[in-house]
């Protein structure tokens, strides 16, 4: 392992202001799912995702989509235990279970596997595998396999149901570099003219482009820095939606797509760009898109 590979996974193994689980420690040190694949079951068996939950036969209300909002594992699993109190690794009902997207899937797992002291991280960017020709908006998480000698991506929201909802044909505990672009990528082959920036966003409400990769790319940056935010949290330099990017904003993302791209080498520099430029650190207060309010963290 490189001295810049060991220095980072003792970073990521490390808990974050958005991953500690801080008095639910006892209940993560119980559970008996070690395997990527179990402890994203344990993940399927206490979330269920907002917009796929008639699925499951479950019809969410106001009240019940309020925790989409919850950024914190902690409070997640506060949430969690006051519906349901039992072991975490013993699957509630469907209509039991918190609602979350694929953010609170990812940072969930990223928690559970850094209680165990396994450097994970979660990655904001787009999958290819949800609507044919459409890269949608999308988290997953990415740990440190010690015998790969490398980062791995796992997309812990893909359960049973949606194996069979979703043209996906690869391991969910192994998603392919090609099947999931971290928003550096995407942004980086957008402008090299290798990809049209009309295919990512989100097909479901018709919103995308390049402003949404690059409000992407820093929802990335700050995640990678361990400061989770939700998908609609909206700060500093991110463009507003349907409007052309700048030049001097284009050649900001350009260098922080190329530092996000290769974060064990760059992570110095990532860091010390992240806190200099006030434009992508995380202020004490962001905007919540879908709710129209400013939010303190």
């Amino acid at each position: 392992m490189q001295v810049h590979e060991q220095d980072t996974s003792t970073f990521h193994a490390m808990p974050g202001v958005m991953t500690s689980i801080g008095h639910h420690k006892p209940l993560l040190d119980a559970m008996s799912p070690r395997d990527m694949t179990g402890l994203a079951a344990v993940g399927h068996g206490l979330l269920v995702h907002e917009h796929i939950a008639p699925l499951y036969g479950v019809e969410l209300s106001d009240e019940d989509r309020a925790p989409v909002h919850i950024r914190p594992v902690e409070l997640l699993l506060d949430e969690i235990v006051a519906r349901d109190d039992r072991p975490l690794a013993i699957a509630r009902p469907p209509a039991m279970r918190v609602a979350g997207n694929c953010r609170h899937f990812a940072v969930l797992m990223v928690a559970m596997l850094r209680a165990r002291g396994v450097p994970a991280r979660a990655r904001c960017g787009f999958a290819s595998y949800f609507v044919d020709g459409a890269f949608e908006d999308h988290w997953v998480c990415e740990y440190w396999n010690a015998g790969r000698r490398q980062w791995v991506l796992v997309d812990p929201q893909i359960d049973d149901l949606q194996l069979g909802m979703f043209p996906i044909d690869f391991d969910v505990a192994d998603v392919p570099r090609d099947r999931f672009l971290t928003a550096g990528d995407a942004w980086l082959q957008c402008r090299a003219g290798a990809l049209d920036p009309a295919r990512f966003g989100l097909s479901a409400i018709n919103e995308t482009g390049d402003w949404w990769i690059a409000g992407n790319l820093m929802r990335d940056t700050a995640a990678l820095l361990s400061v989770e935010l939700l998908p609609w949290d909206v700060w500093g330099a991110m463009p507003e939606p349907h409007t052309p990017i700048k030049d001097e904003l284009l050649s900001l993302f350009d260098h922080l797509a190329t530092l996000t791209r290769t974060p064990d080498s760059t992570f110095t520099d990532l860091r010390a760009l992240y806190h200099d430029d006030a434009r992508l650190s995380v202020p004490p207060t962001v905007h919540n898109a879908i709710l129209g309010r400013d939010e303190t963290l």
